[in-house]
């Protein structure tokens, strides 16, 4: 009795999908119609496209802006904290890196303090 409960709700839902998609191509392609004769046919597809984009956009602002975010760990170290940095804006820490590269290739000194002081802290660490 539950299984076929289950499977009647699969293929409801698989139903459901499947109009769905033919009613996005179905407006696709009278949008691409309505468009292609006042349009070239690249234009018109340039268009459907770009309606299809900003349609998926907004519905990733919108899931955005429902989703709950989520809870932070407390990390101590200053490794852990640019970690978690990094995962949360990896574009941001991207830049930064590619910012410290460009310094550290001016300033060749700057990388030899750095690592000395590293290593100095390590070396303490250990004793």
């Amino acid at each position: 009795m539950i299984v076929r409960k289950v499977v009647l709700v699969l293929i409801a839902a698989s139903a459901a999908a499947a109009a769905a998609a033919v009613a996005v191509v179905a407006t696709a392609f009278a949008l691409y119609a309505l468009l292609r004769d006042a349009l070239s046919p690249a234009g018109a597809a340039a268009v459907v496209a770009g309606v299809a984009a900003l349609i998926m956009a907004l519905g990733a602002i919108m899931a955005a802006l429902f989703a709950k975010p989520p809870k932070r760990r407390e990390e101590d170290s200053f490794a852990g904290r640019a970690l978690e940095f990094a995962r949360d804006k990896p574009v941001v820490a991207i830049a930064a890196a590619a910012a410290a590269g460009l310094i550290a290739l001016r300033n060749p000194k700057l990388i030899t303090t750095a690592l000395t002081a590293f290593l100095a802290g390590k070396a303490a660490d250990k004793h």
